[in-house]
C-alpha cells in the first residue's frame, strides 16, 4: 500500500491560538486557475465572498509563503493557507488555571461557559486557544473534552507525538474521573446508587434521551456528599462516557443539577449570560501517564458556588 505523502507544515503561524486553513487542490480538480478552484469550492457557501477578498489582498499563500492570486495556474497536488475571517467574540470574562505542566502534559482548571476546544460560534473563546496563545505552546491539543457549561479539570498533549497516548486512556477508559454537583436534595431518595439507562444523542439536537427498555449504554454511580434541608452536594463517577450523561442520570432522578439551561427544561440563555453557571464539576483525574509511567491524581481548585453561598448564586453575583 502505498504511504501518503504529509503535508508540508503551514507557512503561517496561528492567529490567537488558531491554525490558518490548509486546502490541497486535488489532482484531478479540472480547473484552470486558483481562483476557478475556490470559487468552486466554496459555491453557495458564506465563505465564498470572504476567500475572495483574501485572494485580492494576497493573504492566501503557498508552501513557500508567497501569495497567491486568483489568477495564479492551478497547480494539482498543490497546497494553499489562510487564515478565516473570524467575527468578534465576546470575551469570557474568567481565567483558566494551569494545574499541572510538564514536557508531555497540561492539566488545567477550565471555568464555566468556555468551551474546551473551537467549535460553532466559539473559536477564539476556547481553552485550546486561548492556552496555545498564552502559553505558547502551538502545538497544544485536547487529551478529552468537557462541556463548554461545565467547569473543572481539563487534560492536554503538548507534543503532537504524544497525543495518541494520552487520548487512547481517554478512549480506552483508563482515567478515573469523579465529578461533583449540586442538586436539590430528596430525602426519599436512598444513596450510594447506581443508575443505568439508555441515553440517545442526535445529532443537531441539544437535549440527549433516555429510550425506555432499551439495553443500558450509560452507567453513573452517584453519592450523597452532604446536604440540607433543600440542596444536596454529590459525587458522581461516570463508567461510560456519554453526551450529557450525568445530566442526563440525575435528573432522571427527579435531582436536575442548578443552573442546567436543558434539563428538565429547555431555555435558551444569551451567550454571554454568566449568571447561575450549571453546578456540576470535574473534580479528579486518576490515571498512570502511558508516556512517563508516572501515576497522576488531580484534583481541581475550582468549588460550586451554589453550595458554598446558594443566595449568591441564585441572585446571579459572581463568586
Amino acid at each position: 500500500m502505498r504511504r501518503r505523502t504529509p503535508a508540508p507544515p503551514s507557512p503561517l503561524p496561528q492567529r490567537a491560538g488558531i491554525d490558518a486553513v490548509r486546502l490541497r487542490m486535488p489532482a484531478d480538480g479540472g480547473h484552470a486557475t486558483v481562483g476557478a478552484f475556490l470559487a468552486d469550492h466554496y459555491a453557495g457557501g458564506a465563505g465564498a465572498a470572504a476567500v475572495a477578498r483574501l485572494l485580492a489582498t494576497g493573504q492566501v499563500v503557498a508552501a513557500d509563503g508567497r501569495a497567491v492570486r486568483a489568477g495564479d495556474a492551478y497547480e494539482p497536488g498543490a497546497y494553499l493557507w489562510f487564515h478565516r475571517e473570524l467575527p468578534p467574540e465576546p470575551p469570557v470574562p474568567f481565567p483558566i488555571r494551569v494545574v499541572h505542566r510538564d514536557a508531555h502534559l497540561l492539566v488545567v482548571d477550565k471555568p464555566h461557559f468556555l468551551a474546551t476546544t473551537p467549535r460553532g460560534g466559539h473559536i477564539t473563546q476556547t481553552a485550546l486557544a486561548r492556552l496555545r496563545h498564552e502559553l505558547g505552546l502551538p502545538a497544544l491539543s485536547p487529551a478529552h473534552r468537557l462541556d463548554r457549561l461545565t467547569a473543572g479539570l481539563v487534560m492536554f498533549s503538548v507534543r503532537p507525538e504524544d497525543r495518541g497516548a494520552y487520548q487512547h486512556l481517554f478512549q480506552g477508559r483508563l482515567v478515573h474521573k469523579e465529578y461533583e454537583a449540586v442538586a436539590a436534595y430528596d430525602p426519599s431518595l436512598s444513596f450510594p446508587r447506581t443508575v443505568r439507562s439508555h441515553i440517545d444523542k442526535t445529532r443537531g439536537v441539544i437535549a440527549a434521551t433516555e429510550v425506555p427498555g432499551a439495553a443500558p449504554n450509560a452507567e453513573t454511580e452517584v453519592e450523597l456528599l452532604a446536604h440540607t434541608a433543600t440542596l444536596g452536594r454529590y459525587r458522581l463517577v461516570p463508567r461510560t462516557g456519554r453526551t450529557h450523561q450525568l445530566r442526563v442520570h440525575m435528573n432522571s432522578l427527579g435531582l436536575p443539577l442548578l443552573g442546567d439551561p436543558v434539563y428538565p427544561v429547555l431555555t435558551d440563555p444569551a451567550p454571554t449570560d454568566y449568571r447561575r453557571p450549571l453546578q456540576l464539576l470535574a473534580r479528579t483525574l486518576a490515571f498512570t501517564d502511558p508516556v512517563t509511567s508516572r501515576v497522576h491524581r488531580f484534583e481541581t481548585g475550582l468549588t460550586l458556588q451554589a453550595w458554598e453561598d446558594y443566595a449568591g448564586w441564585s441572585a446571579g453575583a459572581t463568586a
